[in-house]
């Protein structure tokens, strides 16, 4: 389902002269459906980096990035924007949500726009938000308004509520106490078990020996002259 291979990823500096900063060569990375692989490695070593030409913020500088059949690396934004919305989903730390939009709504969105009925799509997203423990109070309320850890949960929950066959989750735990941990948990064995692949950032080591079938060590695909 993911598929990356001989992968790599240069930053030009141009506030330095245009110099070109290689930080990825060769690699070659695959998520098989129904597999959990975690990302590890020092800070900065390239973790979130890959997970960004993934889901296509970041644009490789070779390589091929194989999502769903889709090749990343040398897709259309088009094809990229179809991609994220029925094959390619991502949790990551931050939530990012236009003001004044209702929590149900944010988190019925990714149905919504694969043309789930209205109803369908909230009875969905509010099932996650109270699984979540999120308060009903709040579910009419914009989660611009809310807690980190509350607005991380939303995030979950937005990033849950489509069975995509393909998962990207930034430290999915991070922050969060251990009612909420094990709810997250329990999502992800649950996408594993209809067969989503998954690739995931996480420094929660207890989280990692649960959910994940092996880890990936990205120093592995550092550059020499740059280790």
């Amino acid at each position: 389902m993911i598929e990356i291979s001989n992968l790599s990823k240069t930053f030009t500096l141009h506030t330095q002269g245009g110099a070109v900063l290689s930080v990825m060569e060769g690699a070659n990375l695959a998520v098989r459906p129904g597999e959990c692989v975690g990302l590890i490695g020092a800070s900065g070593s390239g973790k979130s980096t890959l997970m960004r030409m993934i889901w296509g913020n970041y644009l490789a500088a070779s390589g091929r990035i194989l999502v769903g059949g889709l090749d990343v690396a040398q897709a259309a934004p088009r094809e990229i924007l179809a991609l994220r919305r029925g094959t390619l989903g991502y949790v990551s730390q931050f939530l990012r949500v236009v003001p004044r939009v209702p929590t149900v709504q944010v988190v019925a969105e990714p149905l919504l726009s694969l043309g789930v009925p209205p109803d369908q799509a909230q009875a969905r997203a509010e099932l996650l938000l109270a699984r979540l423990n999120i308060p009903a109070r709040l579910w009419s309320l914009s989660p611009t308004t809310f807690s980190g850890g509350e607005q991380q949960r939303v995030n979950i929950a937005r990033g849950f509520a489509h069975g995509y066959p393909a998962l990207l989750l930034d430290e999915p735990t991070a922050s969060l106490d251990a009612a909420n941990r094990e709810v997250v948990l329990t999502l992800i064995e649950e996408a594993k078990a209809r067969g989503a692949a998954i690739l995931g950032i996480f420094h929660d080591e207890g989280a990692r020996e649960r959910v994940c079938d092996r880890l990936v060590d990205v120093t592995g695909f550092t550059p020499r002259a740059a280790a």
